[in-house]
């Protein structure tokens, strides 16, 4: 992934990008906002404006969204790799599931995408972007 400065990110920020449509991950935004209680991670859609520069400044789709994206400062990390960076920074137990770095990144990144392009299908999709309530709002990047 692209490493020079991100826009408006900085050194120390992250940014998890999800598809806001999606039922499956909109449940993993859900799921941040409650056991994140340091606040170490913005979200955002995939969706939104500031989404879409991110996607666009690292070099990934913009029409189309195969994966969870996590920005580091300025690096990005996607599938498995990126949901594993998360899970190691939230409370206990959560860190547990670091366990599946010894399976290898491959094996790892094809089971990841056997559940991300299957989502619609198994989770079911949203109408419209879910926008964060009023008390969620520090919660998003841009926001």
């Amino acid at each position: 992934m692209q490493t020079s400065p991100t826009p408006a990110l900085g050194p120390q920020e992250r940014v998890v990008l999800f598809d806001g449509v999606c039922r499956l991950c909109s449940a993993w935004a859900r799921f941040l906002i409650r056991f994140d209680r340091q606040h170490q991670f913005k979200l955002a859609t995939v969706q939104s404006p500031q989404g879409q520069a991110l996607l666009q400044h690292f070099g990934l789709p913009t029409s189309h969204y195969d994966t969870m994206v996590l920005i580091e400062g300025d690096k990005a990390y996607i599938q498995s790799t990126a949901f594993l960076r998360v899970m190691r920074r939230l409370p206990w137990p959560w860190p547990l599931l670091c366990v599946t770095w010894l399976i290898p990144g491959p094996l790892r990144n094809w089971l990841y995408d056997r559940i991300a392009l299957n989502r619609y299908r198994l989770f079911g999709r949203l109408e419209a972007c879910v926008l964060p309530s009023k008390d969620h709002n520090a919660r998003f990047w841009g926001e």
